[in-house]
């Protein structure tokens, strides 16, 4: 079980009637430290590949099964049933990649979804860290392409999207990013972001987090449903849009919109003051299998 306060964990997620999560690698830089108030962190990539690969053990050890294409997606989406869990491996913030060219061994691991930052990588300008992609996030870009991994924008900057939106021809999603209309800061997605996601076929996934969703105060599952529909009319359908809480991102219940991973239950009821039971459906969970399955390699 998580530690107390703590949302996510494979039986929270199993009462949840969650059956498919994207579950992250995720490594601070020493620059972290205070904001996320831990003790590991990393000063230079390789350091960065060790832990990164121990987080993909760890959730080897727990018996996670890891979904590698559309072949193992379609099979498991069809003989699914409460109880069940699977994941796509996302690593946020590229570090851990010491070089491009060795992507290709991080891909054999499980790696399908790449974020190139998180804050300022070496690759890329990220969360208050301005800046576009470096000569190593171009040539990153291009080893993604040709290894057929998903790119995802969330956490990076401003100048390092519109790079992106030049070079990339590939996949596309912000797993985990909501409105800057209506909480600004560099973390946020313009509308004109949204919009570009959506024609290239991609989804935004709207976060849990407090402070992503409301600009003071207690957020609440009707701050989720205002980024939704905000989301919505950016991308011009509810189909571009789609469920991705951060709830494994190092913040407690105190911090986000639901208080326990049940609570998601309560959501497409409130969702339907908005949206027909076909649009809700994609939201909580569809939207994403749809794009996986044209994203995700044959297999």
């Amino acid at each position: 079980p998580p530690p107390p306060g703590y949302l996510v964990s494979r039986s929270t997620l199993v009462a949840a009637d969650v059956g498919l999560i994207f579950a992250t690698t995720y490594c601070a830089p020493a620059r972290a430290q205070r904001s996320m108030r831990t003790r590991f962190v990393y000063e230079n990539a390789h350091e960065a590949n060790l832990m990164a690969t121990a987080q993909v053990n760890y959730y080897r050890s727990c018996g996670l099964d890891f979904i590698r294409d559309r072949k193992a997606l379609g099979a498991y989406a069809r003989t699914w049933r409460k109880g069940r869990l699977a994941a796509i491996l996302l690593m946020e913030g590229a570090d851990p990649i010491e070089t491009p060219a060795q992507l290709g061994a991080w891909v054999e691991r499980g790696v399908r979804i790449i974020g190139p930052a998180w804050s300022r990588t070496r690759y890329t300008g990220g969360t208050g860290a301005p800046g576009g992609l470096t000569d190593l996030g171009r040539q990153l870009l291009k080893a993604m392409r040709r290894q057929g991994v998903i790119l995802d924008l969330s956490h990076m900057a401003e100048e390092a999207v519109a790079d992106a939106f030049a070079l990339w021809r590939g996949p596309i999603i912000a797993s985990h990013a909501n409105s800057r209309a209506l909480v600004p800061g560099d973390r946020q997605l313009t509308d004109e972001t949204v919009a570009e996601i959506a024609r290239r076929g991609g989804i935004v996934g709207v976060s849990f987090y407090s402070r992503h969703l409301r600009a003071t105060g207690k957020a609440t599952l009707e701050d989720v449903v205002r980024h939704v529909v905000h989301h919505a009319r950016a991308a011009g359908g509810p189909e571009h849009v789609a469920i991705g809480t951060d709830l494994d991102g190092g913040f407690d219940a105190r911090h986000s919109a639901i208080d326990r991973l049940t609570k998601l239950k309560e959501l497409p009821a409130r969702l339907r003051l908005h949206f027909n039971r076909s649009q809700v459906e994609g939201i909580m969970g569809n939207n994403w299998l749809g794009f996986l399955e044209r994203s995700l390699p044959a297999g």
